[in-house]
């Protein structure tokens, strides 16, 4: 079967919610360049969500025929605040899950990305409608709050107790930055005025081969020398606010928990000139996953797109089609 690819609709959020595409101008995108399958949010893209009517689902069924693209993976969240005088109860939030699945079912999807921090509690009680329909429950495991996160720990050993092939993980990318995203630097720098000693720090901390979020948990608080560098909060912390979200993890985080990857979120923050993504080698993901025998997609997801200058147009179209060609180039070299 090999590995394939997929995009995130995610990435081109902005263009339909600016009215520039439509939900069919999106999916014909999509297989304009070769991409295998789509990762949709519902909550963005469809009404109704999680109980849509049978007009939508009869407007989505005509897509997905006419385009043929694999439904990848189904992005959701455990709303827990619709009220404003409480949250949800358990009960409450089981509930909500449970027609989730039914809707990725009916969708045709067979992979729920459960949003990092969702409560471990909700699997159990889930699980034997996730096997009714055939939909896998899976914790995204996302840069700064990934392995050695309470909740993400949680989640996984609750995981590892059930064992069930309806529960597993979708790493993301932004766990494996080997640069700190340079995009996130130029926006910072034009908008706020960020100091570009507290940039050019970030940037050796990374070619150092650790991150941020590692320094955080050895010293219990900010790294003293990244706080030291904030020299005017308006200008300079939002971008050292940011940086805990980009880890610089060995891939062997993975090790023991191979076999329960369902989906992966290839983080796309830019594209260079040369063709390659300015943070993150995916050839080395991507041997990775081969090696271990992965099967599933690999799913652009870009985010690039939140640190475009306000009088400029985002590429996302660009971006994602540039990074597809080189995915799809990647595994065709490393499958064969």
């Amino acid at each position: 079967m090999g590995i394939k690819t997929a995009v995130s609709l995610y990435s081109l959020q902005y263009q339909f919610l600016q009215g520039k595409m439509t939900l069919d101008d999106i999916f014909k995108f999509v297989k304009d360049i070769n991409a295998d399958g789509i990762e949709i949010l519902p909550d963005q893209m469809l009404r109704g969500t999680p109980t849509p009517t049978e007009a939508t689902y009869a407007e989505w069924d005509a897509l997905t025929s006419k385009y043929n693209l694999d439904l990848v993976c189904d992005d959701i969240f455990l709303n827990t605040n619709l009220y404003k005088s409480r949250e949800l109860t358990r009960r409450e939030c089981i509930e909500l899950i449970k027609q989730e699945i039914i809707m990725a079912h009916r969708l045709g999807f067979k992979i729920i990305r459960l949003v990092s921090m969702t409560p471990a509690w909700i699997l159990e009680p889930c699980l034997e409608t996730a096997e009714k329909y055939g939909v896998a429950l899976c914790i995204e495991v996302h840069g700064g709050l990934g392995f050695g996160v309470d909740k993400t720990d949680e989640f996984l050993n609750e995981m590892l107790r059930l064992d069930s092939p309806y529960i597993g993980i979708v790493p993301d990318t932004s766990l494996f930055c080997r640069k700190v995203p340079r995009i996130v630097g130029n926006y910072c720098n034009k908008l706020f005025g960020t100091n570009p000693d507290l940039i050019k720090y970030a940037e050796e901390v990374f070619e150092n081969g650790t991150d941020f979020f590692a320094l955080e948990k050895k010293h219990g608080k900010m790294d003293p020398k990244l706080a030291s560098l904030i020299k005017d909060p308006a200008k300079d912390m939002f971008y050292a606010a940011n940086l805990s979200g980009y880890e610089n993890c060995a891939l062997s985080c993975m090790d023991p928990f191979v076999k329960y990857i369902k989906h992966v979120h290839f983080k796309l923050y830019e594209m260079t000139d040369e063709g390659i993504e300015y943070s993150i080698d995916f050839k080395e993901v991507l041997d990775y996953l081969h090696k271990h025998g992965y099967n599933g997609h690999v799913a652009t997801e870009y985010e690039g797109n939140r640190w475009i200058l306000p009088d400029e147009e985002i590429p996302d179209k660009e971006q994602v089609a540039s990074h597809q060609k080189l995915i799809q180039k990647l595994i065709k070299e490393i499958e064969g």
